[in-house]
């Protein structure tokens, strides 16, 4: 998250930040069988791994997480299997790619493929830098999966681990595949962007990575996905409600309505988990919440970079973000709105018998919802009108940021 989103909730967490305690949220359970495949998997814990020992490198602390802490990322791995695997979707009840967009081998493709381009003549350029945005955010995914396996207790171990962690992170990195795969290829019928640059785009961002700010630690890791995720869903769901709505191949609707759905699910992983740790420690997970809050949840995409956007002096994810700002795809209130609904779903205002850092984190996410939307309403006042900038996405056109 950067550029007006980013001042906002910046100025929002000022102020003293006392270091938060941090727990973690993994199990190692090695299961018979995936129970993707049966429901009756037996699960068997493996000897405990060794953390390693805190280190700070590139200014922030690196597998912060206890020990107490990591015993309680070993005692939810019955919860995991019980409760979030079962959530995933079997590959034979999936949709593809390929079930939503014209089908290669009919005999009329080409007849198709024209009034796909027929009805995508008419997107507006703002909506195509949204929407390929996001689009290459999807496409990003390997990074995702590197990014969970760096959490201590969650990690797959082997890359084929069949714990419930290993698992999890696989399946669900399957099924998220095919998101950024039926956008690609939409996008590629519509000749409406330059693929191009889209391309190069993507493989900057994997190649770049991203930095969270979870120390390893999956207390943060799963703060942070919980409230990405919840990000991501309201991101997706404005272009696609659009395009769902108008201009459109006869099966992208079904797709963009699986897509604004898809989400829904992933956020009940993340969500699930969390639930788990602040259930056995309240104390470590309204800490870590504060803790990520007080960093600011950066989108995955925060890197990218097209090779061309950084020659102009501009950066790409700010500018593509203003496009999202003033289209109302995701602003700041959201922002908030997302912080308030994580703060009601983990009830962190009944949270009983907090102690220390924890008694101060809770204060500190109780205010910061409204705190965030003044902060905005500000921004939004002072902030420069018809601002504009080119894209290589859409072949160097300029674009509206504000």
């Amino acid at each position: 998250m950067l550029g007006l989103q980013q001042k906002v909730v910046g100025a929002a967490g000022n102020g003293k930040q006392a270091r938060c305690v941090k727990a973690a949220a993994g199990a190692e359970g090695r299961g018979v069988n995936s129970p993707l495949v049966t429901r009756a998997a037996a699960t068997e814990l493996p000897p405990r791994l060794k953390k390693p020992a805190p280190i700070i490198l590139n200014n922030q602390v690196l597998h912060s997480i206890t020990d107490e802490r990591l015993d309680v990322v070993y005692s939810i791995a019955d919860h995991v299997e019980k409760n979030v695997l079962p959530i995933l979707t079997p590959v034979h009840k999936c949709w593809q790619p390929s079930e939503l967009l014209p089908e290669s081998s009919d005999p009329d493709f080409l007849d198709k493929v024209q009034d796909l381009r027929k009805r995508a003549s008419s997107l507006p350029d703002d909506y195509l830098v949204v929407f390929t945005g996001d689009m290459i955010t999807e496409e990003a995914l390997p990074t995702y999966m590197t990014m969970l396996n760096t959490l201590d207790g969650v990690r797959d171990e082997t890359g084929a681990s069949m714990t419930p962690w290993g698992r999890w992170t696989r399946a669900w990195t399957a099924e998220e595949n095919r998101h950024g795969d039926v956008m690609n290829k939409y996008m590629y019928l519509t000749g409406r962007v330059n693929m191009k640059a889209v391309e190069v785009t993507t493989q900057n961002l994997i190649g770049s990575g991203m930095d969270p700010k979870t120390e390893n630690n999956p207390y943060l890791g799963f703060t942070y996905t919980s409230f990405q995720e919840r990000a991501t869903k309201t991101e997706t769901a404005t272009p696609n409600h659009t395009l769902a709505n108008s201009r459109r191949c006869e099966n992208l609707p079904m797709h963009l309505q699986t897509e604004t759905a898809t989400p829904n699910h992933t956020l009940a992983n993340s969500r699930r988990i969390m639930d788990a740790l602040f259930e056995r420690d309240p104390n470590g997970a309204v800490q870590a919440f504060a803790d990520m809050m007080k960093k600011q949840i950066v989108m995955p995409a925060h890197l990218m970079n097209d090779n061309e956007h950084d020659k102009k002096g501009r950066n790409l994810f700010a500018d593509f973000s203003a496009v999202a700002e003033r289209t109302k795809t995701y602003t700041a209130f959201d922002y908030a709105d997302i912080m308030e609904h994580l703060v009601e779903r983990w009830r962190v205002a009944n949270l009983q018998g907090l102690r220390g850092e924890a008694a101060e984190a809770q204060e500190y996410l109780m205010k910061m919802p409204n705190r965030v939307r003044k902060l905005a309403e500000r921004a939004y006042a002072r902030r420069k009108a018809n601002q504009h900038t080119d894209f290589s996405w859409v072949f160097n056109r300029e674009v509206q940021l504000s």
